[in-house]
């Protein structure tokens, strides 16, 4: 899996180069537009286009006979039967090739994501953080794998001179967790560090201020299919005893787009390939 999201990455960056020249709200709607016509042309290859005329044809019948024969009663009870079934038929043969599809939609979603749906860590200064209560810093949520949940108990993280810990970090070796509230003194692109009593180091990246990196990823998984959805850092190795790492990146706005956000991108994102793969059903001649 890592692989394929650093191949993807890669694509992406310079599909979306040119692309984020008009703004990052255009290429938002343009990818998706892109997306909705690749889709559109691998649905009329994949699916039987032929079944999907006839079944539309067989309920257009049936929904005629009940129209013609409406004061027979068994005619219009047979016709509504079938056509229930014809509709059963029908949804089949337009779902079932959207199946291959999904791996590529949770791809390209979760390049946009990571590229459009988040805004580094705001900096705090000195002044703020001698003023913040308990509970107000950005937390870091480190979940250890099943069975190694002891492990949490020796956990050591090193932050970089930029992040400051407002709080100690907490350790649960009963729960297999561990938190710790963090907020950003400088801008930068850091690595913490952490360890568990050994030489091996497991990092996570935190952005802050302005970045220069093209993506921002507040998640970081060990398990390689829920790293389909955070693309850019790759999985934690086999012998990490860390499931996820976790802190929140503040929702980045999207301009003349009314929903920002991860939420808004994954909306604008489906919206935007709808209307543009609607747009193009009667030119590329698809029966859906």
């Amino acid at each position: 899996m890592n692989a394929i999201n650093g191949l993807a990455t890669k694509l992406f960056d310079v599909l979306l180069t040119p692309l984020e020249m008009m703004g990052n709200e255009m290429a938002l709607i343009l990818l998706s537009g892109i997306f909705g016509a690749i889709a559109l042309i691998v649905f009329k290859h994949i699916s039987s286009q032929k079944g999907i005329k006839a079944a539309k044809d067989k309920i257009k019948g049936h929904m005629i006979a009940i129209r013609v024969y409406q004061d027979d009663l068994a005619v219009v009870g047979m016709s509504v039967v079938k056509v229930m079934i014809r509709n059963v038929q029908y949804i089949f043969l337009n779902f079932g090739p959207f199946i291959p599809l999904a791996p590529l939609f949770v791809v390209v979603v979760a390049q946009t994501v990571v590229r459009y749906g988040f805004d580094p860590v705001p900096i705090v200064s000195e002044q703020e953080r001698g003023a913040m209560l308990p509970g107000a810093g950005n937390e870091l949520q480190l979940v250890m794998k099943p069975g190694q949940e002891k492990m949490a108990s020796k956990l050591k993280i090193t932050w970089p001179e930029g992040l400051t810990t407002t709080s100690p970090l907490v350790r649960s070796g009963s729960r297999g967790r561990a938190f710790q509230e963090f907020v950003a003194s400088a801008p930068g692109d850091y690595e913490i560090q952490m360890s568990f009593g050994d030489d091996k180091v497991f990092t996570k990246t935190i952005s802050a201020g302005e970045t220069s990196l093209r993506y921002l990823q507040n998640e970081r998984h060990s398990d390689p299919w829920i790293t389909m959805l955070w693309p850019v850092e790759e999985s934690f190795p086999a012998d990490s005893p860390l499931a996820s790492v976790t802190f929140l990146y503040p929702e980045a706005d999207l301009g003349w787009l009314p929903l920002s956000g991860p939420m808004g991108v994954m909306v604008w994102f489906i919206l935007a390939s709808m209307a543009f793969g609607i747009a193009l059903i009667k030119p590329l001649k698809v029966q859906i």
